[in-house]
This record gives C-alpha cells, structure tokens and sequence, in this order.
C-alpha cells in the first residue's frame, strides 16, 4: 500500500525581477493507495503549484517542508525519477509532443517504468482495449501526440495514460476542465477503473464539483491561501457548491 506523504511543503515561484512570492504555505496531506483526495479551491489559491511542485516544475522553488512515497524523499528526485517511482501528473493543458506518436510514447513510457519493454503483441491489445474503452478512433495511436487534439480528446489520451502505467499516485490537475458531457462521462468512467483496483491513491484538483458527482472523493480539503484551510468528506464538495468559498477567504 503506497503512500504519499506532504509535510509542511513550503512553495515559492521566482517573479522576472529576481525575487520569490510564496505560493505554499506549510502543506500538509497524506494520500493512500485506494484513496481519493479531492482538492477544492478559488482560482489563484496554489492548487495546481501544489500539483506541479510534487511533479518536479523547475519553476517552483521548494523553500521547506518535504515530500515522500513510501518513504523516499521525491524532492531529490529528477522529474523522470519521480514518474519512474510511481508518481502521475495529468495535466490541464497537456502539451503537444510533435514527432512522436501516441503508440511511441505510450510504450516507452511503460518501458522506462517497468524497466523493460512490453512484448508487443500483448502491448498492442492493451493499447487498443483501453482506446476502445475511452471511445477514442483507433488511429488515435499513430497521430503525434496531442498534436491537433481537442480539448477532450487530450484528457482522454491522459486517462489513457493512467490506465496502462498503473501509477502509486495519480493527481489530476483540474481534468474535468472544458470538457463536454459525455467527455466527462467517458473520462470519469477511465479514473473509476483505476479507482477500482485499490492500487492508486489520487489527488483530484478542481474548481467544481460536477466531477465529484461521477468520481466520489473519500476526502475534501478547502484549498486557500497556499495552504489547507478545512477538511471533510464528499458533503463538503456539497456545501462548497451551496455557499461559496468568501468564508474562507477571510479565515485565511
């Protein structure tokens, strides 16, 4: 059973004139194989710098506090490394990777992970089987990747993702942003396979909670002011949605 744990995590990013504006201030979560955290704020509040600072953005400076998975100190890991240990970023704006194609980059992906490559007759089925559960055409697979994908069609392909390399920690970075109906359905449906296996424990990072309705987080945490303000179960997505975050704000 892996465990992420954040303790005190202290954030800042570097401005153009050479000074560091804190964004974190003093993090404290601990994410279990198994269990859904859902991490709920207003815009500006340092949700996604949580996210990209355990992923390893060299933007974020990380000015205190620590991170660990299963014990090892992530914040001396590379960025590789830390994907290679078993830590997922699903980004907002996944980026496009002109040259590779999906098939590619997927399977070396796997590779690095598992440290040898997949056989490929067994790789393709598994590629294809997740496509066809995300409704995603098939010749998806020889396009570059995100390269003229929708907005959609670049969470599907991240939940792909999630599907075949199995991570220790998923966190989704505002995933369910611009997507449709059905696109969060399809979506939702490809987290809750995961969700199913016991094995991943997940961060989902968002602003509303349409998504909490299709993926339900055994844990809420109000996000304000670079730091954890109130904690609760999936009622507290409810009242979030009813009242707003002012009270919060003012708390913090």
């Amino acid at each position: 059973m892996s465990t992420l744990e954040i303790r005190d995590l202290q954030v800042s990013v570097k401005l153009p004139e050479g000074e560091l504006k804190p964004i974190l201030n003093g993090v404290d979560l601990t994410v279990k194989a198994g269990e859904t955290h859902a991490i709920m704020g207003p815009n500006g509040s340092g949700k996604s710098t949580l996210a990209y600072s355990i992923a390893g953005h060299p933007k974020y400076e990380i000015t205190g506090g620590s991170v660990t998975l299963d014990g090892v100190d992530v914040l001396e890991l590379s960025v590789d490394e830390r994907a290679r240990a078993g830590l997922f970023l699903a980004m907002q704006y996944p980026v496009e990777v002109p040259g590779v194609s999906v098939a590619n980059f997927l399977r070396t992906a796997k590779t690095a992970i598992d440290g040898e490559a997949p056989k490929l007759r067994t790789w393709a089925g598994e590629l294809r089987t997740a496509m066809e559960k995300l409704e995603m055409d098939p010749a998806f697979a020889q396009r570059n990747v995100n390269e003229g994908f929708s907005g959609g069609e670049k969470k599907r392909h991240e939940i792909m993702q999630l599907e075949l390399l199995k991570p220790k920690v998923a966190i989704l970075d505002e995933t369910d942003s611009g997507l449709d109906i059905d696109a969060l359905r399809i979506v939702s449906e490809g987290v809750n396979r995961v969700r199913a296996t016991g094995e991943t424990g997940f961060l989902l990072i968002t602003h509303y909670t349409r998504i909490l309705r299709y993926i339900k987080p055994d844990f809420v945490h109000v996000f304000v002011g670079g730091r954890i303000v109130e904690e609760g179960g999936p009622e507290l997505g409810e009242q979030l949605e009813a009242q707003g975050y002012d009270k919060y704000k003012v708390r913090a």
